[in-house]
């Protein structure tokens, strides 16, 4: 049994501390309870959950950023597509949003990116929503036991906060929506977007720039 200390410790080690509840790797008639009972989305016919996602009901690729930093810098093409983001203006957004989180619900799901197990990527998808927990849960592949789960080693983190906004005029966003992968720091973090193709985008950007590096 994987105790929640245990996490939150862990997740004090990237500055998520004093939140209210950590849900870690509930299964999907849990967080559909809780989606539903938090008001997060409606049951419709037949029985599946249905959201609203806001302004944003699509990708945003102009709100998506790729932080320049040292150990990546080199391997990515730079332009229209893989726009920079200076590291002090990543530090800043992730600091506030650490802020943001405190007094919170969490929900984690620890769960990897591929099917090859020599190339699958470990990852930790950490929301404010249930519903955005059962989407990661749905999208990625989920440990088959207690033991397999025990075994998870995190090698990138995704941080999701829909109702956190960046402020363009000081962030370097180009709205309050931000998508921003740092590939230095292993995290991607999501603010201003309910829109969960996001979570699984960012994933597949990562996979994108690590495995062809590997030469997979």
């Amino acid at each position: 049994m994987i105790l929640k200390y245990e996490i939150q410790k862990q997740l004090k080690e990237i500055y998520i501390d004093n939140i209210a509840d950590l849900h870690y790797n509930l299964g999907s008639a849990a967080l559909y309870e809780i989606a539903i009972r938090r008001r997060e989305g409606i049951i419709s016919h037949m029985g599946p959950l249905v959201v609203r996602t806001g302004a944003h009901m699509g990708r945003s690729p102009n709100d998506k950023f790729i932080v320049k930093e040292s150990s990546s810098e080199k391997n990515i093409w730079w332009g229209k597509v893989n726009v920079p983001i200076e590291e002090n203006k990543y530090d800043r957004i992730y600091s506030r949003m650490m802020a943001y989180i405190q007094g919170k619900d969490i929900f984690v799901q620890d769960c990897s990116a591929g099917a090859d197990p020599d190339y699958r990527l470990p990852i930790r998808i950490i929301t404010e929503t249930a519903w955005h927990s059962l989407f990661a849960r749905n999208m990625f592949r989920q440990y088959k036991n207690e033991d397999e789960l025990k075994n998870h080693k995190t090698e990138f983190t995704v941080i999701h906060m829909p109702n956190f906004h960046a402020k363009p005029e000081t962030d370097g966003t180009n709205s309050n929506a931000f998508v921003i992968v740092n590939f230095g720091k292993s995290t991607v973090i999501i603010g201003g977007t309910h829109y969960a193709g996001e979570i699984k985008k960012a994933i597949f950007t990562v996979l994108n720039y690590l495995r062809p590096l590997q030469k997979v």
